[in-house]
């Protein structure tokens, strides 16, 4: 039996899709998507035109992308997500917004910046509420561990920023050793940090906030 070599950015998951997600897919996946390919992806002629480019790893249904890229017309934003749903409901939201500065591949994110992104290249890279796994268990199948960090620090440029939030406390944790332990970022902040205005509020996270749960916030800078 095959294992992969690396973790994953996902799980095998059935995701139920609406028919506005599924006509979505079927209208503009080839208009505002990338074939995953392994080779290196030109990100100026990927999005017509040269602009600091964020990474986004596991963007859902999209909602905090589409807020962050219409806000910051200036930068380039090019989101990672494998599900069916997610994917059709951003490429629901690019069209409704008239969005331009949004690009997606839909594929594992491991492999697309081992694959397509060059080094030192990314301006920025956005992680938000990945999934935490809570059971002890399976603790190793989360998303933010030294390997994967280790690669992405590899592809952003001197300068650039690693922003991640989760509202699970362990794992804000987790992510603030990893983080730390990479010896080309530094914390901007002591700890934790504000969450920055460019990050909205979901809807879920306004819930969680009502109900007491936390939400944490890490930005870390490339320093080398």
């Amino acid at each position: 039996m095959m294992h992969p070599s690396h973790i994953r950015s996902f799980v095998n998951r059935r995701s139920h899709m609406t028919k506005g997600q599924q006509e979505a897919l079927d209208a503009f996946l080839s208009k505002w998507s990338i074939p995953y390919r392994p080779n290196l992806l030109d990100l100026t002629e990927a999005f017509g035109g040269p602009a600091p480019t964020i990474l986004e790893i596991g963007f859902g249904m999209g909602e905090t992308t589409e807020q962050i890229a219409l806000a910051r017309p200036q930068d380039h934003f090019l989101g990672v997500e494998v599900f069916n749903a997610g994917v059709g409901a951003m490429l629901k939201r690019i069209e409704a917004s008239g969005l331009t500065n949004v690009r997606l591949i839909q594929h594992d994110a491991v492999e697309v910046l081992r694959d397509m992104i060059a080094p030192n290249t990314l301006a920025g890279v956005h992680i938000y509420f990945p999934d935490p796994w809570p059971k002890k268990r399976h603790h190793k199948r989360r998303l933010i561990q030294p390997p994967l960090i280790e690669l992405l620090a590899s592809r952003m440029a001197p300068g650039a920023y690693i922003h991640c939030a989760t509202d699970w406390e362990h794992y804000a944790h987790q992510m603030l050793e990893v983080l730390s332990g990479e010896k080309t970022l530094s914390n901007t902040c002591e700890g934790f940090s504000p969450r920055p205005d460019y990050r909205p509020l979901t809807k879920f996270e306004n819930r969680g906030l009502r109900l007491g749960h936390g939400v944490w916030d890490l930005i870390f800078k490339k320093t080398a």
